[in-house]
């Protein structure tokens, strides 16, 4: 084998590199900032191995680490110097790296060693594949899809901090449906305006009905109902000392100021995501139900389309495949989604689908099928099934850059 491995951990400050020739045994070893002088330093020294022992070729392979190997890989994609050599990029799983170092029972825990196993996983090559950097226009895309995917992680986790608190300041509303929801503005404004259980039951219901209604903007169809339910619940709530009642109501006031930051954020990456797919092409946009955002966070992490062999490797990639579990003539029918896999693109795959069940007959039907077929997890396995036949229809728009066309 006439290729050169070269394994790189990368931290925040420093990255520890490990040179490794064909047949396994070290060419060098040492340690570079992690800046733009060290990026240097590493392709200066990968390319005089290379020269040194005549070899061809170099697969350079990092660990998926955050942001702090994103920088060094695009330096690495249009460094010249490594130009007249054949490289291949890689970013592995570090769950399938641990699992690789663990057929060496003795390697102790330090940078230097992570980056001998990273270059002999890809001696040994089957983990991990080229990573996709030919098109930038996708990475900028990715860069925004990510973003999103965090926030809106961001604003479920504020969401349940928020009922919380809000059990605390008025439990009867936070255990009944009372609201359609809790974090309308009707709803939001009730709980920022009464300071306690007891506020509200005192408000003389005609004037709570017409807050409700205001606040609203007089959508609710029957607000004095509405109305008489939030004084019902506020009646059968736990009342809190005055001191404790001040301090949830500040905590309250701040979450809910939270919610609508992050709110505001994820509005404005979706505009910007929606002006950047102005420039890749999208056929994925004629599916019903996908719109502009889903369909960016699966092109993003997709890529170029041509670099996956078929549907059930795209499959695996997004993390939506089973394991199997097979001796002898046994083999278990329940297995459970294989654990690794790319988590952005597992995300949108199945906010997609959960999108496309209510829009498209053919995948609602599908949908209803897997769902009644077991009694436990219904809708988790269901939406995951019905995830993974999208994963079929989204291969080949990509394949053959055509519109959807329904049954």
């Amino acid at each position: 084998m006439n290729q050169l491995f070269v394994g790189i951990d990368v931290g925040s400050r420093d990255n520890a590199v490990y040179i490794m020739l064909p047949d396994g045994s070290k060419y060098c070893a040492f340690e570079v900032q992690n800046n733009l002088g060290g990026a240097q330093s590493i392709s200066k020294r990968v390319s005089s191995a290379l020269a040194e022992k005549n070899l061809s070729a170099v697969a350079i392979g990092i660990e998926a680490t955050g942001v702090y190997g994103d920088n060094l890989m695009c330096f690495l994609r249009e460094d010249g110097s490594l130009g007249r050599f054949e490289r291949k990029l890689f970013v592995l799983n570090p769950k399938q790296v641990n699992k690789f170092k663990e057929a060496y029972s003795d390697l102790p825990k330090n940078d230097p060693v992570d980056a001998f196993v990273v270059a002999d996983s890809l001696r040994f090559g089957r983990i991990g594949s080229p990573v996709y950097m030919d098109d930038y226009r996708y990475k900028a895309l990715q860069t925004l899809t990510r973003a999103r995917f965090h926030a809106v992680h961001n604003l479920v986790r504020e969401k349940q901090r928020f009922m919380n608190y809000l059990f605390m300041k008025c439990s009867g509303l936070a255990q009944k449906k009372v609201f359609s929801d809790n974090y309308g503005a009707a709803a939001l404004a009730v709980f920022e305006e009464f300071g306690t259980p007891d506020d509200i039951v005192n408000t003389g219901i005609e004037k709570l009905t017409a807050f409700i209604a205001q606040k609203g903007k007089n959508r609710s169809p029957r607000p004095e109902e509405l109305a008489k339910a939030v004084q019902t619940a506020a009646r059968g709530s736990y009342r809190l000392p005055k001191t404790v009642s001040d301090s949830v109501n500040q905590v309250l006031s701040i979450s809910i100021s939270s919610m609508r930051a992050i709110q505001s954020q994820i509005k404005t990456l979706e505009k910007e995501i929606a002006r950047q797919l102005d420039n890749i092409p999208n056929p994925l946009i004629s599916i019903p139900g996908i719109g502009p955002v889903f369909s960016a966070g699966i092109i993003a992490e997709v890529g170029d389309i041509n670099r996956f062999g078929g549907q059930a490797q795209l499959a695996k990639y997004a993390g939506l495949a089973w394991t199997q579990y097979q001796s002898g003539m046994f083999e278990a029918q329940n297995t459970r989604l294989i654990r690794s896999g790319n988590r952005f693109l597992k995300y949108y795959l199945v906010e997609a689908a959960n999108s496309l069940v209510r829009c498209d007959t053919e995948f609602r039907r599908f949908y209803d099928l897997k769902f009644n077929e077991v009694n436990r997890y219904q809708h988790k396995r269901a939406l995951a099934l019905t995830a993974r036949k999208l994963v079929r229809l989204l291969f080949r728009l990509l394949k053959d850059n055509r519109l959807y066309r329904p049954a």
